[in-house]
């Protein structure tokens, strides 16, 4: 399955709305990798194809969205973006984690083994 588009609204939705809750809780059963990007942004192109193979490797297991920082304003400021690509790493189970730049994709399957789905199977 192809990485997905999040709107704010989507990320309300799907994720965890902010505006009407104050403990952090995942609203779904797989866990999330968000990246935060631009259209414009070099190291955003890089990372994309590996988000794409990573996306179709963990199918089922886990979903990937892309947030469009220039676009969706308001997430990317709720979650103190700075720099992109920037990303979120959301476990069904605990707190997310939040981690700047552009990774291999060695690195991106250490987290998801290590961090994602330790607590999914």
């Amino acid at each position: 399955m192809p990485t997905q588009k999040l709107t704010t609204q989507d990320f309300k939705d799907k994720v965890f709305n902010y505006e009407t809750e104050t403990e952090w809780k995942h609203k779904g059963d797989l866990p999330i990798i968000i990246d935060f990007y631009a259209d414009w942004c070099g190291p955003c192109k890089m990372v994309a194809p590996i988000l794409e193979e990573l996306s179709d490797e963990y199918e089922g297991k886990l979903l990937i969205y892309k947030v469009d920082s220039d676009k969706e304003m308001e997430l990317a400021s709720v979650f103190g973006i700075q720099s992109i690509p920037t990303f979120l790493f959301i476990p069904v189970e605990g707190d997310p984690m939040m981690q700047p730049g552009a990774f291999p994709k060695k690195v991106f399957k250490e987290i998801i083994e290590e961090r994602l789905l330790v607590n999914a199977e």
